[in-house]
Formats: C-alpha cells, sequence, structure tokens
C-alpha cells in the first residue's frame, strides 16, 4: 500500500520530513542510532510549571534495578489517580526519556500522579526480562502508593505501540498473578501479534513508519527467534490469548494505515466478548505514531483529546 495516497497535507508534509529507512532494522545498531539521533535534534520539552520529575531504582525479578520515573503535578491531589506507562519501540528502540513530554502532560492536564518504566531491550533481553521489568516497576507503583500519595483502586495502564503490547500484556500477567490490579487499559496502537498474519500486517512497507519488515525483526527479538512458533506465551502476544475475562476496562486506538489495524481491531472485539468494557478509536489517514509525529493537525487533536477524555473518566469516575 502506499500510504501517501491516503494522508491529508498536514501529515504528507511531516512524513516527507522523516529519514528515508528510519525503521529499517535490518542493521538494529545503526537504526538505534538514527533513532537517537532524531530524538537529539528534536528541541527539549517544556515541561509544566511546578511538575516535579524523581527517577527511582526499583528492584528487579533478577536483581536488576529497573528505572521507574515518577512525574508528580505541582499541586497533586490527595489519594491522586495514576497512570503507569510503557514507552513503544518495538521492544527494540527507544528508553524513558521519549516521552517525557507526554507524562508530563498527562499528568498536568489530568492533576494525576504518572511513572513510566524503563524496561530493557531486545535482543539483548528477550521475552520474559521486559515484561518483567515492567511488572516489577507496577508492583513497586502500587506498593509505594501510600508514599507517593496515589490511589490503589485508581492506577490505570497503558503505552504505545510495543509499550501498548506490553500494557495488554502486563494486565494479563496482573490478573493471573493476583497481586496488582489496574483499573484501566489505555492502548495506543498496541503491539500484540507476533504471527504476522493479518492483512493488514503485510499492508505496510515505508521505512520511514512502522513496517512489515521491522515488525518481524523485532517481534523475532522478542521471542528470540520464535515469532509464530505455536508456544509463545499470552504476555508476551496478548492477541494468543484465548481468556479475556476479568481484565480491566480498555481503550483501544489506532489508523488506519498502521499495520497493527486489523490485530488491534481483533483484541478489541475480543476483550468486548469477553465482557470487558471497551472503546475501540479507528482513525482514517493516520499512520503508525502520527498521532504524536503530527500532533499540531486536527485529527490528531482529536485523537489525543479522545484518548485523554477516556483516560480521565476512568480515573475519576
Amino acid at each position: 500500500m502506499d500510504i501517501t495516497t491516503r494522508m491529508d497535507a498536514t501529515h504528507l508534509e511531516v512524513l516527507a520530513m522523516l529519514p528515508e529507512g528510519l525503521l529499517d532494522l535490518s542493521d538494529l545498531q545503526v537504526a538505534r542510532a538514527g533513532i537517537d539521533a532524531l530524538m537529539a535534534a528534536a528541541p527539549a520539552p517544556d515541561l509544566p510549571t511546578g511538575l516535579v520529575v524523581e527517577d527511582n531504582r526499583v528492584e528487579g525479578f533478577d536483581g536488576h534495578d529497573v528505572l521507574v520515573r515518577v512525574y508528580r503535578p505541582g499541586a497533586p491531589r490527595q489519594n491522586s489517580p495514576a497512570l503507569y506507562w510503557i514507552h513503544g519501540g518495538g521492544m527494540v528502540l527507544g528508553d524513558v526519556s521519549m516521552d517525557d513530554a507526554k507524562c508530563a502532560q498527562i499528568a498536568d492536564q489530568l492533576n494525576v500522579v504518572v511513572a513510566s518504566v524503563d524496561y530493557r531491550l531486545s535482543p539483548e533481553f528477550p521475552f520474559p526480562v521486559p515484561m518483567e521489568d515492567c511488572y516489577s516497576g507496577l508492583a513497586w507503583f502500587f506498593d509505594a502508593a501510600e508514599d507517593l500519595g496515589i490511589d490503589r483502586s485508581r492506577i490505570a495502564i497503558g503505552g504505545a505501540s510495543a509499550g501498548g503490547g506490553l500494557a495488554a500484556g502486563l494486565a494479563l500477567l496482573a490478573r493471573d498473578r493476583g497481586q496488582v490490579s489496574p483499573c484501566f487499559q489505555l492502548l495506543t496502537y498496541p503491539m500484540i501479534d507476533d504471527r504476522d498474519e493479518t492483512p493488514s500486517s503485510s499492508e505496510i512497507t515505508d521505512t520511514r513508519v512502522w513496517n512489515q519488515d521491522a515488525n518481524v525483526i523485532a517481534w523475532n527479538a522478542y521471542l528470540d527467534g520464535g515469532a509464530g512458533s505455536a508456544d509463545v506465551p499470552i504476555y508476551a502476544a496478548p492477541s494468543r490469548a484465548e481468556d479475556l475475562s476479568g481484565l480491566p476496562p480498555a481503550i483501544v486506538t489506532v489508523g488506519d494505515l498502521d499495520l497493527f489495524l486489523d490485530e488491534d481491531i481483533a483484541y478489541a472485539r475480543a476483550l468486548l466478548g469477553a465482557g470487558v468494557p471497551t472503546e475501540l478509536h479507528v482513525y482514517a489517514g493516520a499512520f503508525h505514531g502520527s498521532n504524536n509525529f503530527v500532533a499540531h493537525s486536527a485529527l490528531s487533536t482529536r485523537w489525543n483529546r479522545d484518548e485523554m477524555e477516556a483516560l480521565a473518566a476512568a480515573l475519576n469516575g
């Protein structure tokens, strides 16, 4: 599919500015350097006045220290609601700093405490390490609720792309371990199906955005070469879960020019079929990540407003 034929002028202009091969993962170290350079060239975010950002080191399942960054609004509420956020990057790219602006904005606009976890990346650390890092951070967030001034009953989890997939897997893991109970899932174009079998999974080949080749490489990095095999755990690839009952309510958002379109729609339908209250939003003319890359567009403004309103309703209801 030529995604450029279905975009408006604003999205086309921004897409044209992205480097060719930005998400060509055939050489992962080169791709990481390219992403790092792009992020370094971006202006530092202006954080809201009064916002406090603190880094915490949390002991992980294997003794590794997991960094959890906490964003507190200038005038936090007593027993504040909270969001536990997981960054994207296909399980192989990025770090906690890439979503500083987003986490700060949520903390400020919704007057909630936000935590963001810096999980270890694949292929150096394949599943279950990234998931266990995310779980360790979430367990710490719940345990530290009193010290942080947050309400344990109103902690949502969320993420975008790989972060959305990790959040979906984390919801399943939290349900099955029974130690922590998130109240809501914010799943932004989540990466949840390793099998690469849906029609949309093969339609996106443009290397400026998340594409089929990158997706195959990333899943095999995360699953240590086992993507598509019969025994992939549901916590790694939530689309494989046959029982979605007992999960927290969710919102799933995705653009119709995203290779995750079909798997995300199917997952939202499966959540609904399992009795999980779920909103599904599909945005025509949006590519993977465009709500951030083209944040000033009317489409992205509507998308981001939809997510903020759903999160606010879940946390303040």
